[in-house]
């Protein structure tokens, strides 16, 4: 048994540099492999725990700050003092489960090592997720998993930190199995295959439930033409992703390019509406609007919501000549003209966009066609500010070509966990719409001149329980996991673990004292 468990000396390392090639495929990025997320964490474990920690666990926190790097570098993002900063405190922040594993595991017993990791893992998703400037947007394990919608159905109930947990119990599980042999680890290894099976054929049966026919609205995405874009480029004389910042813009500019822009942005909403589109919803920052001329805008949105019948969704970056020197705001307008609310982005991105926040009440009406609510862009990457009572929820986005297609995929999560259809429209990066379930119902590639976007969305959508008790599980987990570390922290003081690379200790590390 003792021969059994020892390692060659190189086949530890062999698992590292596998287990960091897996990782830098599962960063939530544009090339990711889904399979590699669950193979990250199994080699790395198995690295980590027949390595001495001065040398391991340098090695795996080299391997999750790589990986932050390459989510970035992969999805362009621009570098600041911030984002750099948030790159080395996201590979800190998650190489913490395995210090965990490493340090205090050993003396958790069997049931303990199982759990240890994954709860872990699923606590530091969720801190960051919850209170990190970035929210979701790197890091979390449900974005590596797009393509499993059965899978993702249990973020309905539990919120979608737990796919963290799931992935993790998978790398001790199969650690357990490397370490023990199939057959002394088989009662752990079928616990585990029958709870992922019952999960994915749950989740099936609630895509099944939340089926997309019966009553749906057809809804029109629009965005600013290429023609209304190099007109107002050439004004600026710098692309619309410089002029965010609205400290850099001369007013007098802002004026000469509004109005062509606006023309534009009101002519496809004519057009929308002429072709049965019963809502319809600009994306972020459509519209740049100065601020001694934002009423008349609002008119004349009102004026075209009301003459063609529709409801319209207009969204502006309104320029103030004062700080914090823009808004970034949505209005909606009523078939009657009426407007029905002012929403202003409660999340602006941290180093790149200078507003003031909105104070995160986000607007919820009822109509014929279901009740409608909306979030700005980043909003969504936060899922606690998502729990919405709402059939539709519209997120208007602005991305750029390589974060577009992910960002959008990430919000979709939101429809998922909260029981709500999700129209997100996005400029120069991908525009798509979900139902309840997270299925894909219409999509359009906005990095080219496409034209008005359409998709028939469900009316009708159904609260999950995520929606009604919030982060309950993910709290618990945090609180167990904290309590955990504790208890083990005494008991490694009192009986310090052999030293590292012994038969003695690779037999404690795969058994621990409460086999």
């Amino acid at each position: 048994m003792t021969e059994r468990l020892a390692l060659p000396a190189q086949r530890p390392w062999l698992c590292l540099w596998g287990g960091a090639a897996a990782s830098l495929l599962s960063v939530g990025g544009r090339f990711d492999v889904p399979l590699a997320a669950w193979v990250a964490p199994l080699l790395l474990l198995r690295f980590l725990r027949h390595t001495r920690p001065l040398v391991a666990l340098p090695a795996v926190f080299a391997v999750t700050v790589a990986s932050a790097a390459v989510w970035m570098a992969e999805l362009a993002v621009p570098i600041t003092w911030l984002t750099l900063l948030g790159d080395v405190a996201f590979g800190v922040a998650y190489g913490l489960p395995y210090v965990v594993d490493r340090l205090l595991g050993p003396r958790a017993g069997t049931l303990g090592r199982v759990l240890l990791f994954p709860a872990a893992a699923m606590s530091v998703e969720f801190l960051l997720g919850t209170y990190g400037p970035f929210g979701t947007a790197y890091g979390m394990r449900a974005a590596s998993q797009h393509a499993s919608t059965a899978l993702l159905q249990i973020t309905a109930l539990t919120g979608p930190y737990v796919i963290a947990f799931v992935i993790g119990a998978g790398a001790t599980i199969g650690n357990l199995v490397w370490e023990r042999g199939p057959r002394p680890a088989l009662r752990w290894a079928a616990a585990y295959a029958t709870a992922v099976a019952l999960t994915v054929v749950g989740g099936q049966l609630r895509m099944m439930s939340t089926d997309t026919g019966g009553d749906t609205v057809k809804v029109a995405g629009v965005n600013p033409s290429r023609a209304a874009i190099d007109a107002e480029t050439a004004v600026h004389g710098a692309s619309r992703l410089a002029v965010t910042d609205p400290r850099r813009v001369d007013r007098a500019d802002v004026r000469r390019a509004m109005r062509p822009l606006l023309d534009d942005l009101f002519r496809q909403t004519a057009r929308a509406a002429a072709a049965g589109a019963r809502i319809v919803v600009w994306s972020e920052n459509a519209a740049r609007v100065a601020d001694e001329d934002h009423r008349a805008y609002l008119r004349q949105a009102s004026a075209t919501a009301d003459a063609h019948d529709v409801y319209l969704l207009v969204a502006d970056l309104t320029y103030l000549p004062e700080a914090p020197h823009g808004r970034d705001e949505t209005h909606l307008f009523g078939p009657d003209g009426r407007k029905l609310w002012d929403y202003e982005k409660a999340r602006p991105i941290p180093g790149l966009e200078i507003y003031t926040p909105g104070d995160g009440h986000v607007p919820v009406v009822d109509t014929p066609y279901g009740r409608l609510a909306n979030v700005i862009c980043y909003d969504a990457d936060f899922p606690a500010g998502n729990h919405i009572d709402a059939d539709i929820v519209f997120v208007p986005g602005g991305d750029w070509p390589e974060m577009g297609r992910t960002h959008t995929a990430m919000a979709g999560l939101r429809a998922i966990e909260n029981g709500y259809a999700l129209v997100r429209q996005d400029f120069n990066g991908q525009s798509s719409a979900y139902d309840a379930g997270g299925r894909l119902l219409s999509t359009q590639d906005t990095t080219t001149d496409a034209g008005v976007w359409y998709a028939d969305v469900p009316v009708h959508g159904s609260r999950t329980p995520y929606s009604r008790t919030g982060d309950i599980v993910s709290w618990g987990v945090l609180a167990g996991t904290m309590a955990a570390a504790v208890v083990l922290a005494r008991r490694a003081r009192r009986h310090p673990a052999p030293p590292s690379g012994s038969a003695s200790s690779a037999r404690a590390s795969a058994v621990g004292p409460g086999r």
